[in-house]
């Protein structure tokens, strides 16, 4: 989370919202949403900026596009307002639809950025596992949900859509590319599909406890412990997820 506020003088009213937004950041804490160990929360004084400050930051990571900025960009570039002064964060939505379309270098390294993980599957098609602990895991998140993120994202960006949401990135980025609607509507339910089975996981207090304790990880999924109907489903979400890959390879690494 981050914080923007006016002000003519920043570095003078920058301590209050930092202090307000350290309350915020420890009330959400005590509620159960962890504080931010990369440091990205509006407590942090980098995270808690002016308009024009937060312009100048985001043109510079688009401009610069080194590993650091493009981790960020892909952090920051889903903001969505939640309270107080929305208009605020109109200037820097405008920025990312206009500003991306004229950077074609930084829209590649977006789509290098999103192949570093790849959708886990063999040269077979069959789900490609990692041995841990006795159990055949994947990482739902970072080889599943991410994968989509990362293309409604980028897609998103390429055709000037203004939803923040993946779901609703995916379906506007369909119809800007002109398909079939169930071309998009797959890209969505296997999304969706990863994303339940994910928060099962996590809600599954055997699993989680297993899953926390031995590896840190509450988002790794014992593939061999789920039942037919969700390991096919798995698998063709997977698949999806891949053929969405190979399209970014097709449109920004050729």
């Amino acid at each position: 989370n981050g914080l923007v506020f006016t002000s003519d003088e920043p570095e003078r009213d920058r301590p209050r919202w930092l202090a307000f937004a350290q309350r915020v950041n420890d009330a959400l804490d005590r509620c159960g949403y962890p504080l931010c160990k990369g440091q990205v929360m509006a407590s942090n004084p980098e995270c808690c900026l002016t308009p024009a400050e937060w312009l100048q930051r985001f043109g510079h990571w688009m401009e610069h596009g080194a590993p650091e900025d493009l981790l960020k960009a892909s952090i920051f570039f889903d903001l969505r307002a939640v309270a107080g002064r929305e208009e605020l964060a109109a200037p820097l939505r405008e920025l990312l639809t206009q500003r991306a379309l004229q950077l074609p270098r930084f829209m590649k390294q977006l789509a290098d950025n999103a192949l570093t993980h790849r959708a886990p599957l063999n040269w077979r098609g069959a789900i490609d596992v990692k041995a841990l602990g006795g159990r055949e895991v994947i990482d739902l998140k970072l080889q599943g949900t991410a994968i989509f993120v990362d293309v409604a994202r980028l897609y998103g960006l390429a055709h000037g859509v203004a939803a923040t949401g993946t779901r609703a990135r995916l379906e506007a980025v369909g119809r800007a590319l002109a398909l079939e609607p169930q071309e998009s509507e797959s890209w969505v339910g296997a999304f969706e599909f990863l994303q339940l089975l994910r928060l099962q996981v996590q809600l599954d207090a055997g699993s989680r406890e297993a899953v926390s304790a031995h590896y840190g990880n509450a988002n790794l999924v014992d593939v061999s412990a789920l039942n037919d109907i969700d390991r096919r489903m798995l698998k063709e979400s997977l698949r999806i997820a891949r053929r969405l890959q190979q399209r970014m390879e097709l449109d920004y690494q050729r």
